[in-house]
């Protein structure tokens, strides 16, 4: 479903359902991303690296996208929202390393982009490069470079054979505030709001750096 088709039911959705009807269906929450479709590649702007045609990397506009949602059940009390890369790599000896590949079966692991708690229930959208509400946690390239907070886009290695998938996701919790202390991180997140959840929905966008995979992915 193309993203406008869902931001329109999105829109609706804010303005015509009701707090009980809200509750009676958790599974009607949706959520929509600016420009990045379910299953397909994300654009470059959304990327903090793309490639550069010689097989290698460069910047990218790694602005973090519109992210919109609706139809939470009524007993929502707050959101978090995530965006998780899980084909990273385990082993990260031979990323970037001209001569060497990451095989399509090589273990792979979870690496966080994007994480936001305590969302207050008046917010239903973030905006494209906006400042979010709520806190911001550190991702995962935070844990590289002890810096890194807030969104950061996409980056796979150039010499991964795997085509990476990446998911836009909303919580809906039964609870204000998972009472986290900065710095926290996405795996402190997720065990903190295990017994809170109340809907979940996300959108799956793809991304490579890898100049075979991206042509085949086009």
């Amino acid at each position: 479903m193309r993203y406008e088709v869902i931001l329109l039911a999105l829109l609706l959705m804010q303005t015509s359902i009701s707090p009980s009807a809200k509750a009676q269906d958790a599974a009607a929450m949706i959520i929509a991303v600016g420009g990045i479709e379910e299953g397909q590649p994300i654009p470059e702007k959304f990327a903090s690296c793309t490639a550069d045609g010689k097989g290698a990397t460069r910047a990218g506009g790694n602005i973090s996208p519109e992210v919109i949602w609706s139809g939470a059940p009524g007993t929502t009390k707050s959101y978090v929202v995530i965006v998780v890369d899980k084909d990273v790599p385990v082993n990260f000896e031979s990323a970037n390393k001209a001569g060497k590949t990451i095989a399509t079966d090589a273990p792979r692991r979870d690496f966080y982009h994007w994480v936001l708690v305590d969302i207050p229930t008046s917010t239903l959208r973030l905006p494209e490069g906006g400042t979010p509400p709520g806190m911001v946690g550190r991702n995962d390239m935070g844990s590289r470079s002890k810096s890194a907070n807030g969104y950061d886009g996409p980056c796979p290695p150039w010499n991964d054979e795997l085509l990476h998938h990446y998911h836009f996701q909303v919580y809906a919790l039964d609870i204000p505030s998972l009472g986290l202390k900065a710095p926290f991180t996405g795996p402190q997140v997720k065990e903190a709001m295990k017994d809170h959840i109340l809907a979940k929905s996300e959108v799956v966008g793809t991304y490579t750096t890898n100049q075979t995979k991206k042509k085949a992915a086009q």
